[in-house]
C-alpha cells in the first residue's frame, strides 16, 4: 500500500510538472504584452507630467515677469511723481518769489508818503 501511495504521489508531482510547462510560455507572452502595456502608460503619464510641470513653469515666469513689470512700472511712477512734486515745488517758489517782489516795492512806498 504505502509503494502504491508513493507512486500516486510521485505522478502527482510530475503532471504538475508537466501540466504547468505549456502554461508558461502563455502567460509569459501575456505578461509581456501587459507589461508593454504597463511602460506605454507610464511613459504617457511621464510626458504628461512633464508637460504639465513645463506649463507651470512657464506661467510663474510670466508672473515673476509680471511682478517685475508691475515693480518696474511702480518704480516708474515713483520717480515720475517725485519729478512732478520738484516741479511744483519750484513753480510754487518762483511764483512766491514773484509775489514777494511785487509786496516789497508796494510796502516801502506806502510808509514815505
Amino acid at each position: 500500500m504505502k509503494k502504491v501511495i508513493a507512486t500516486l504521489i510521485a505522478g502527482l508531482f510530475a503532471t504538475a510538472a508537466f501540466a504547468q510547462t505549456p502554461a508558461a510560455p502563455a502567460a509569459s507572452a501575456a505578461a509581456k504584452a501587459e507589461a508593454a502595456h504597463t511602460k506605454a502608460v507610464v511613459k504617457a503619464e511621464t510626458k504628461e507630467t512633464k508637460a504639465v510641470v513645463k506649463a507651470d513653469a512657464k506661467e510663474a515666469a510670466v508672473v515673476a515677469d509680471a511682478k517685475a513689470d508691475v515693480a518696474s512700472a511702480k518704480a516708474d511712477a515713483k520717480a515720475t511723481k517725485a519729478k512732478a512734486h520738484h516741479k511744483a515745488n519750484k513753480a510754487k517758489v518762483k511764483a512766491d518769489a514773484a509775489k514777494a517782489a511785487e509786496t516789497v516795492p508796494a510796502a516801502p512806498a506806502a510808509p514815505a508818503k
